[in-house]
């Protein structure tokens, strides 16, 4: 062994990575500054700092330990905000639940993790009320009274959020335990008093491969599968979301983006790593979205192609034009070029990122160039619906053929897109063979197509399942969506593969259109014949709502079928 080999790791030289740290460095730093606003609530990070820490304790003292499961179906609040940063602080990991989704979903959801305490916004008492007699595991439940809400309080539970975190006191070694004498619940016992019942300053996991939140896929053709992200990766997305967005210390950031979604692409985490300003929001409404950034000066939100397409073709009287710089963060989908270009027209600039649940959200950036300014708004937004290059964080990204050997960076040849890094999912919970497969031959098989194009960047071109082949001819879904989202009469679109006699399989178009605008398929698929090629034109155009998943994603699955049994296709 040589000397350098041998100088050894220790505490001195080595700490466990965890965002858990950003706070306390926020809280150290600029106390005083607003973390969150949350309609008249201004709460600062010194504050929410100690409000998190006093749920971690109070967690502990309810017998939560290192690797349980907490679960929060709340919407986009300041409770949903502290959770990821109190859970993990008791060691435990959060599981943000999907509000859309139904009692039997969730009730699988919270069996298959285990949850042993579920935080509940009072607007879901009905359906937290399902959940809790579908559900086999026992679990506590504690009530969020959120201000903003206006409906009747929440009858479910053991206890409020504001009195089981005011239960938490802070000890003269400036730790916070949970005072028994306030435990509400007489039938339950008490934890027992211990050094591990109270949460120190800086607290960090033991290792940074500990699980730090639980996520669930959205199942739309199986169960729900469980991702388990680490503290690791935590930590890393959350700083490269720093350099890929552009991000300044205290950013203003509008949550339009569900901080169940991937822990909302990890944003919680970058926000607390800039001292930034986390802007609550319970509904994402077009006016809403105009006023918060424009009241707030909101520099940065994030959204899916449908929100962008919400503010696009929102009332001119709400729209509103911020007089600063503001950026969007799209994903979930490749945007159309038509949406970037209509966003840019708002004052609003798009920057493209790809990632999936088991990425932590965004790990591929169209990091942009600065000669790409001088293109004009088409070429720009062209070349911004490319998914592009890895972010600093992700170590690999390529496309590859069945083989598993990088296919040409020709822009053309298909494969998939592969990734491998310090932020990929440690695996799916209780599931090794799904875990197995999905990191067969040493990467992480996103099931995406793609190509590389000549100058490195990659390009999504559909899911693998979607490719329509017809008569031996690959036809991206992507790229047909693509000009049927600049029809001026659409609003949505979806493209399928219909089984044909002739070709095997056309593509058909399922389009949704604008309030007030009416036209027929003959004028969808003469556009469609003026900007493809003709083997890609629809051969069908079904008019009508596209059914979408809790996320918000085109459900495919719903059209194939449709597509196959209509007498319409």
């Amino acid at each position: 062994m040589s000397t350098v080999d041998a100088l050894p790791r220790n505490a001195a030289n080595h700490v466990p990575l965890t965002p858990l740290g950003f706070i306390a460095w926020s809280a150290y730093v600029y106390p005083e500054r607003t973390a969150l606003i949350h309609g008249k609530l201004r709460q600062t990070w010194q504050a929410t700092y100690r409000r998190c820490r006093r749920m971690a304790a109070a967690l502990q003292h309810w017998g939560v330990a290192r690797g349980d499961v907490v679960a929060v179906l709340a919407p986009n609040t300041p409770a949903l905000y502290e959770a990821h940063f109190g859970v993990p602080m008791s060691g435990a990991m959060l599981n943000a639940l999907n509000t859309r989704l139904d009692a039997p979903t969730l009730a699988y959801i919270l069996d298959h993790g285990r949850a042993q305490v579920l935080l509940y916004d009072s607007e879901f008492a009905p359906l937290v009320r399902e959940v809790i007699a579908q559900a086999t595991h026992p679990i506590r439940v504690v009530r969020i009274e959120d201000a903003l809400f206006e409906g009747e309080h929440g009858d479910v539970g053991d206890i409020d959020y504001e009195t089981w975190l005011s239960n938490a006191v802070l000890a003269d070694d400036g730790t916070y335990a949970f005072d028994r004498r306030e435990d509400v619940d007489a039938d339950r016992p008490a934890a027992a008093p211990s050094a591990a019942s109270s949460v120190p300053h800086d607290y960090s996991p033991p290792d940074e491969w500990d699980a730090i939140c639980l996520n669930y896929t959205s199942g739309t053709t199986g169960s729900p599968k469980g991702v388990v992200y680490h503290h690791r990766g935590a930590y890393l997305n959350a700083t490269g979301n720093v350099i890929a967005c552009g991000m300044p210390r205290h950013a203003v950031y509008l949550w339009t983006l569900p901080m169940f979604h991937c822990n909302g692409w990890c944003f919680a985490w970058t926000l607390a790593a800039l001292a930034g300003t986390s802007v609550c929001m319970r509904r994402v409404e077009a006016g809403a979205i105009f006023d918060a950034i424009v009241d707030h000066k909101v520099g940065f939100f994030s959204a899916a192609p449908v929100v962008l397409g919400m503010l696009i073709n929102a009332p001119s009287a709400v729209q509103r034009r911020a007089p600063h710089p503001v950026q969007v963060v799209t994903g979930g989908a490749a945007p159309p070029a038509a949406v970037i270009e209509a966003m840019e027209a708002l004052g609003v600039g798009v920057s493209h990122l790809y990632g999936l649940t088991e990425t932590y959200g965004p790990s591929i950036v169209c990091a942009w160039h600065d000669e790409w300014d001088a293109l004009d708004l088409t070429a720009r937004a062209a070349i911004k619906a490319r998914i592009g290059v890895r972010k600093l964080n992700l170590e690999h990204a390529t496309v590859m053929d069945d083989a598993m050997l990088p296919v040409p960076a020709d822009g053309v040849t298909m494969g998939e897109i592969m990734v491998r890094g310090n932020t990929i999912m440690k695996g799916y919970l209780h599931d090794a063979t799904a875990t197995e497969t999905a990191f067969a031959g040493g990467w992480f098989h996103t099931g995406d197509l793609g190509v590389m194009h000549p100058d490195g960047y990659i390009e999504i071109k559909d899911r693998a399942k979607d490719i329509v082949i017809s008569g031996g001819e690959n036809i991206s879904t992507v790229e047909v969506e693509g000009v049927l989202y600049r029809h001026p009469d659409v609003l949505e679109a979806a493209v399928v593969a219909r089984p044909d006699t002739t070709w095997g399989e056309t593509p058909c178009a399922f389009v949704t259109l604008k309030a007030g605008r009416h036209t027929d398929a003959e004028s969808i698929l003469a556009f469609c014949r003026a900007h493809l090629a003709r083997f890609k034109v629809p051969k069908t155009v079904i008019f009508g709502e596209l059914p979408k998943t809790s996320t918000g994603k085109i459900q495919k699955f719903l059209l194939r079928e449709r597509a196959r049994s209509d007498p319409q296709a």
